[in-house]
């Protein structure tokens, strides 16, 4: 009797040890819903692209049958396309049954007559469009969700990724005639020797010997394009290991040397590793038809696209761009002579980064309503 007192406790540390214990509980409770709700926002995306990844593997892949194959021009903006007027005109000059539009713009941003100038672009922005930072993978991840709405019409048979500021070189028969008639993507690939944006921990899903570089701007066949969407095992990795590396304060090096991040430039590499890896590079000319030119002034690591403005996007400008028929690539001594079905043509079908100005220029000048046919 003595020895059941001595182990009770008094009534108020019974009641301090209770109010305690009630309280880590509730503390834990809700650094677990913190946690989930943390994990909830940092997965969305992924989740999101996941699921659509596996629901277009579920579809079975059936060779197109219909007579009137179209393009799918699909537009990577940062909001509202400010070269929608000309654009506008491009598209009045084709079929309709021959093209569709997709538009991956900022969350929430629509198309109608407020923001745009072209009825051709009303309603046609994606809804499940994610927040894109340059230099990270939601700018793949952007490609990937206009590709896959691209890739719910049967009848689109090619995939022409564009920005905000491309501008088209020729006619709509003419760039449809070029990319028709030839079986092959049109993909900027090459084996970069110097290049340090690989990293080792991407090994053993990604080999050194598969890693690729490119243009971002590609246009691909159907097959190729249900390649990237399709894709559930290249597209973590970039996920994982290509973050912007943000600048630090010299003082913090120490913090930037625990906690950097890779800067891989995804946009630059993804779609052409893949393709490689898959064993696809025989389907592909190893080139892209939209034109860039570099701002070759500065240091190497601060090229940037020049831009064309109204005074040097005249008739000369212009057709110095036609006139290119090959691509050389130092890195592999190798020399891209452009064809399309194995015929000779000019090299590029579009060009960036063009201004307003520029564009109005092209139109008053009529430098891209006409074109000299050499695929047909």
């Amino acid at each position: 009797m003595s020895r059941r007192a001595h182990l009770q406790l008094p009534a108020s540390r019974r009641g301090v040890v209770w109010f305690r214990w009630k309280l880590i509980t509730a503390i834990s409770a809700a650094l677990c819903l913190l946690a989930l709700l943390t994990i909830h926002r940092q997965s969305r995306p992924t989740a999101t692209l996941s699921s659509l990844s596996v629901a277009r593997s579920r579809i079975p892949l059936r060779k197109y049958s219909g007579d009137r194959p179209k393009i799918a021009f699909l537009f990577l903006a940062r909001r509202d396309l400010p070269l929608d007027f000309l654009w506008d005109r491009f598209f009045k000059n084709a079929d309709q049954r021959d093209f569709s539009i997709h538009v991956h713009s900022v969350p929430g941003f629509v198309f109608d007559d407020s923001t745009t100038r072209s009825q051709f672009f009303h309603n046609r922005q994606l809804k499940n469009s994610i927040e894109v930072v340059w230099g990270e993978s939601s700018m793949i991840a952007a490609e990937r969700l206009l590709l896959a709405s691209a890739l719910e019409d049967p009848s689109n048979q090619r995939f022409v990724l564009l920005s905000d500021s491309c501008v088209p070189l020729y006619d709509f028969g003419y760039i449809y005639r070029y990319l028709m008639t030839s079986p092959k993507s049109f993909v900027d690939s090459f084996l970069d020797t110097k290049d340090k944006r690989y990293t080792m921990k991407m090994f053993p899903v990604i080999p050194k010997e598969k890693w690729r570089k490119g243009s971002q701007w590609i246009s691909l066949i159907r097959s190729h394009a249900e390649v990237i969407v399709n894709d559930d095992t290249v597209f973590p990795v970039f996920q994982k290991f290509c973050k912007r590396s943000l600048p630090l304060a010299p003082r913090k090096k120490w913090l930037y040397l625990k906690h950097r991040r890779h800067n891989c430039i995804p946009d630059e590499h993804y779609v052409q590793t893949l393709l490689t890896m898959r064993g696809l590079e025989s389907e592909m000319e190893r080139r892209t038809v939209t034109y860039t030119t570099w701002n070759l002034s500065a240091k190497k690591a601060a090229w940037h696209p020049l831009t064309f403005t109204s005074e040097n996007s005249g008739p000369e400008e212009i057709q110095e761009i036609k006139r290119i028929n090959h691509v050389y690539y130092e890195t592999e001594y190798r020399t891209e002579w452009c064809r399309a079905d194995s015929k000779p043509v000019p090299c590029f079908l579009f060009a960036r980064k063009f201004t307003r100005g520029a564009a109005m220029r092209l139109l008053s000048e009529g430098l891209v309503d006409s074109s000299t046919d050499t695929t047909t």
